[in-house]
C-alpha cells in the first residue's frame, strides 16, 4: 500500500544572497514594483508571457495587501514559528484528504521524539548509497540503518515484554483479590503454592492418555515447574507482590540503558549527517563562492540559475552544519574517534539488555504457569462459567461491563491448554 509523503519544503529569499521578494514578485507578473528595502524600482519585462497576474487575498487578510507592492514589501518573514503553523497546517489538509478518500494512512510532520515515540529515527541516505545499497554494496550510512534499525527492535521488544508483565501484575492483584473474596480464603497463596497447583493441573488433564505421553508430558511439566520454582527462590520471590517488584526493578534497570543507546545512535546520526554535509559543502564551495564574487544582476542570476541544484545543496549542507555542528569547520579526525568511541559503547549497552532477556522469559514463563492455575479456581468459584483460554483481564473488563447477573448456563467442556 502506497504511503503518503508529508514533504513540506520552504524556501526563503535571501537577501543576504542578492536575492529580493518584491523583485521576484515584479519578475513574475511583469509589474513595476517599488523596493522599499534597497529604494529601487524592480521591473522585468514579460509582457509577451506573461497571460494573468492577480491576487488572491482569504477573507480574513488585511484589504491593502490587495496592492502587490504592499503586499510584497511586507514579506521575510524568517520566523520558525511561522514555519510550524504552516507545516501542521499541510498536516491537517493532508490528513482530511486521505480521510475523505477512504485511506488510513495519515502524516505526521513532528519527528518522533515530539511524537513520543521511542525510536530512533533512520539516517537518509541520499541517491548515490541508496544505488550501492541496491547493488548489494555495504555504504557508511547504510551500515549505520541497520545497526539503528537492531536497536529500535531490541527496545521495542523489551519494552513490549516489560509492558506485558506490568499489565499482567495488576490484573493478577485484581483476580486475586476477586478469588480470595470469591472462596472466602484468608490466607494468600503463594508462587510456590500455585506452580505446584499448576503442574497438579497438568497431570488432571492427562488422566485418560496413555501411560507413556502421560509420562512424557508429565517429565516435561516437572522440568519447567522445577526451573520456575528455583529462579523464584534463587530471586526471593514468594507472592504477588514481589513478583511486581522483580518487575518493577527489572524495567528501572533496562529503562537507563534504553536512554543511552538512543542518545547514543542519534549521536551517532548526527556525525553522518555532519560528514555527509561536509563533504558536500566542501565539493560545492567553489561554486558558491564564484556565485557571491559575481557583481553584475544579470550574470549573477544567469550563473545561479545554472547552477540552482548546486547552489541549494551548498546552502543546505551549511545549514545542516550550523545546527548539528554550530561551524562549518569540521574536525573530521575527531568526528570518526568520537563514532567509533559511540560504536562501542552502544555494542555494550546491546549486550546488558540481552542479559536481560533469560530473567525476562523465566517471568514470562511463571505468568502463563500461574494464570492458567488461576483460570481453572475461577471455573470451580461459585457461579464460574468462564473459559479456560479467557485472559483475566478479560473476564475481569467482562465482569465489569456486566450490569445485571446472568442466569448460570451449563459449563462447557474446554480444550487442552
Amino acid at each position: 500500500m502506497p504511503i503518503p509523503c508529508p514533504h513540506f519544503k520552504i524556501t526563503i529569499v535571501k537577501r543576504s544572497q542578492g536575492q529580493s521578494a518584491v523583485a521576484g514578485a515584479a519578475y513574475q507578473n511583469g509589474e513595476r514594483l517599488f523596493s522599499e528595502y534597497d529604494q529601487r524600482t524592480k521591473f522585468y519585462n514579460k509582457k509577451k508571457e506573461l497571460v494573468h497576474a492577480e491576487i488572491m487575498l482569504p477573507s480574513h487578510a488585511p484589504p491593502e495587501y490587495a496592492d502587490r507592492a504592499t503586499l510584497w514589501n511586507a514579506v521575510d518573514w524568517n520566523d520558525q514559528k511561522y514555519a510550524e503553523v504552516w507545516r501542521h497546517s499541510w498536516e491537517a489538509t493532508t490528513n482530511r484528504y486521505l480521510e475523505a478518500a477512504g485511506r488510513p494512512e495519515r502524516v505526521d510532520l513532528r519527528s518522533f521524539e515530539r511524537q513520543g515515540i521511542q525510536q530512533i529515527p533512520t539516517v537518509h541516505l541520499g541517491p548515490a548509497a541508496h544505488q550501492m545499497e541496491k547493488r548489494g554494496i555495504e555504504t557508511f550510512l547504510g551500515n549505520l540503518n541497520r545497526d539503528i534499525r537492531a536497536a529500535n527492535s531490541l527496545m521495542q521488544s523489551i519494552r513490549s515484554a516489560i509492558r506485558g508483565l506490568q499489565r499482567w501484575i495488576a490484573d493478577l492483584s485484581v483476580q486475586k483479590q476477586l478469588l480470595l473474596d470469591a472462596l472466602e480464603k484468608a490466607k494468600e497463596p503463594t508462587l510456590s503454592d500455585l506452580l505446584v497447583d499448576y503442574f497438579n493441573l497438568r497431570n488432571e488433564q492427562r488422566s485418560d492418555w496413555s501411560g507413556k505421553a502421560k509420562l512424557k508430558c508429565t517429565v516435561r511439566d516437572f522440568e519447567e515447574v522445577k526451573r520456575a520454582v528455583d529462579y523464584l527462590k534463587a530471586h526471593s520471590l514468594n507472592t504477588i507482590e514481589d513478583l511486581d517488584t522483580a518487575i518493577s526493578n527489572l524495567n528501572q534497570t533496562a529503562a537507563p540503558l534504553r536512554r543511552q543507546l538512543k542518545q547514543n545512535e542519534n549521536r551517532m546520526r548526527a556525525i553522518a549527517q555532519i560528514k555527509d554535509a561536509a563533504a558536500v559543502h566542501a565539493k560545492l564551495k567553489p561554486i558558491h563562492d564564484t556565485f557571491i564574487k559575481k557583481s553584475f544582476k544579470l550574470t549573477k542570476d544567469a550563473y545561479a540559475a545554472q547552477h540552482k541544484d548546486e547552489l541549494e545543496s551548498f546552502n543546505k549542507a551549511v545549514r545542516t552544519l550550523m545546527k548539528l555542528n554550530g561551524s562549518t569547520a569540521v574536525d573530521v579526525s575527531a568526528l570518526d574517534a568520537e563514532f567509533s568511541a559511540l560504536q562501542s559503547s552502544s555494542a555494550e549497552l546491546r549486550t546488558q539488555l540481552e542479559t536481560l532477556q533469560p530473567d525476562i522469559s523465566a517471568l514470562k514463563n511463571i505468568r502463563k504457569y500461574i494464570d492458567m492455575v488461576l483460570n481453572k479456581q475461577q471455573l470451580s468459584a461459585p457461579g464460574g462459567k468462564t473459559s479456560e483460554k479467557e485472559s483475566v483481564l478479560k473476564r475481569l473488563h467482562k465482569a465489569k461491563a456486566t450490569a445485571a447477573p446472568k442466569k448460570p448456563e451449563q459449563q462447557k467442556n474446554t480444550p487442552e491448554l
